[in-house]
């Protein structure tokens, strides 16, 4: 399965920049898509962005995300991130990184696509 391991999350100011990553290993991820999850909290586990390197799919991100977070992966599959930018409080949650299956190769927004889940990396942004 493979094992994934969340770290960078923290404390920010409202409009501040945090860089989430996401240490891959156990297994190859380099053709797999992966992606950002988050659950804030009361909400439910809600899509934050995707991304695909094997596939021309390249990233997608949620609506409420675009244009203030970048996900970026290496191209060994090693590493995933997501840099955060203009940080709201809206953002507050605990942020999942997620890799599909041996066969995932194309990005997915939906939670049920993805195989392997790291414990979760808490962002607090304040006001």
């Amino acid at each position: 399965q493979g094992h994934l391991v969340e770290s960078g999350g923290g404390l920010v100011q409202d409009g501040g920049s945090l860089r989430l990553s996401c240490a891959a290993s156990g297994r190859d991820f380099s053709r797999i898509a992966m992606g950002w999850f988050r659950r804030a909290p009361g909400k439910e586990l809600e899509f934050v962005a995707t991304i695909s390197t094997w596939t021309s799919d390249g990233a997608r991100y949620a609506d409420s995300v675009k244009g203030r977070f970048t996900i970026s992966k290496d191209a060994a599959g090693n590493w995933l991130y997501l840099q955060m930018n203009k940080l709201k409080p809206e953002d507050t949650a605990i942020y999942y990184c997620a890799a599909r299956g041996v066969v995932g190769f194309h990005a997915s927004d939906r939670r049920d696509d993805y195989a392997v889940w790291g414990q979760g990396a808490q962002v607090i942004v304040s006001s």
